[in-house]
């Protein structure tokens, strides 16, 4: 089977090639899937390129030769022991080495496409929406009319955190750039803050939640904007540069939070069952739907990974196995 290899961490066009490489074994408990589609995130560049570079020597080789987690496709083949998923089934959900013709996990890494959905759309639904719906439901426990700030409302996560919000009932408020204040609208929030014109920790408006996916304004700027009982969950962000990354924003947000209720801790974040079906009946219910950037075909992955690592992905980015760059 064709698949993205990586040996070496660097930039993607430098350590990803495409290959062709044995397709896996399925194993007793698992299932064998025909990839349709898979999506990468910001994780899948610090993957790819070691960041944070200073933190580099430390990692060796890559885990996996191929990388990638979110995908969605066609059952080929089930293992012994499985009784829920049989061949022919359309599914999506997570694995190790994503970016290829077939993957193989264990029967609980996958589920049933939600119904309203395309397998490419399906395979946007993943480490991006687990992520949002976790620091919403568990960090944020956002309640009906809370007041609701998602800071990065245009991007992988932020579009999942815009409809989540509004699914708990809040009232959002999304910041983004003048192109993509049209779709954040489109996808449910009530106020759209344009960043180029307006600094919302200037603008005297007062938020219980903010999800803060940027960091672009200090801790305590931003915690300015709370309620007296609000809290701010600082999503890592994308300040540092390669080198450092965001380390010093989890530093800085784990020691804050030991003082200052009003400010989150780091939160670390797990793709698991039982979050991918809350998200599949957010989705059939009408509540959610993933945005995509752009599809590439696999052996545009690291043209895509580079796209990602730029910081600007409007929505989350798809690899199809046989589908057209747009």
């Amino acid at each position: 089977m064709k698949a993205i290899v990586q040996d070496r961490y660097g930039k993607p066009e430098a350590v990803l090639t495409l290959q062709e490489i044995a397709k896996p074994t399925v194993r007793d408990g698992e299932v064998l899937v025909r990839v349709h589609a898979a999506s990468i995130h910001i994780g899948d560049w610090l993957v790819v390129t070691g960041a944070p570079f200073i933190a580099r020597p430390a990692y060796g080789k890559p885990k996996g030769r191929v990388p990638g987690t979110d995908v969605a496709g066609i059952v080929e083949a089930v293992g012994n022991g499985v009784t829920n998923l049989k061949p022919g089934d359309e599914v999506f959900g997570w694995c190790a080495g994503a970016l290829a013709e077939y993957a193989c996990a264990p029967e609980d890494h996958f589920l049933l496409k939600p119904a309203n959905l395309t397998l490419e759309q399906a395979a946007a639904v993943g480490v991006s929406a687990s992520t949002a719906l976790q620091l919403l439901r568990d960090q944020g426990k956002i309640q009906p009319g809370q007041k609701v700030l998602i800071n990065g409302a245009s991007g992988g996560i932020g579009t999942f955190a815009v409809q989540i919000a509004k699914a708990f009932g809040a009232e959002v408020t999304g910041v983004c750039s003048t192109k993509n204040a049209e779709m954040v609208r489109s996808i449910g929030a009530d106020h759209v803050i344009d960043y180029t014109n307006d600094d919302f920790t200037r603008n005297g408006r007062r938020f219980d939640f903010i999800l803060d996916n940027v960091a672009n304004h200090s801790l305590s700027d931003t915690r300015r904007v709370l309620t007296s009982t609000g809290r701010l969950q600082s999503n890592n962000g994308t300040a540092g540069g390669r080198w450092f990354g965001t380390m010093g924003t989890v530093i800085k947000t784990a020691a804050v939070s030991m003082f200052n209720k009003r400010q989150l801790g780091p939160h670390i974040k797990f793709v698991n069952r039982k979050d991918h079906e809350v998200l599949k009946g957010l989705i059939e219910d009408g509540k959610i739907r993933p945005v995509i950037d752009a599809r590439y075909r696999l052996s545009e992955t690291a043209e895509a990974i580079g796209h990602i690592g730029e910081g600007h992905a409007r929505g989350t980015i798809v690899i199809t196995m046989n589908g057209a760059h747009q």
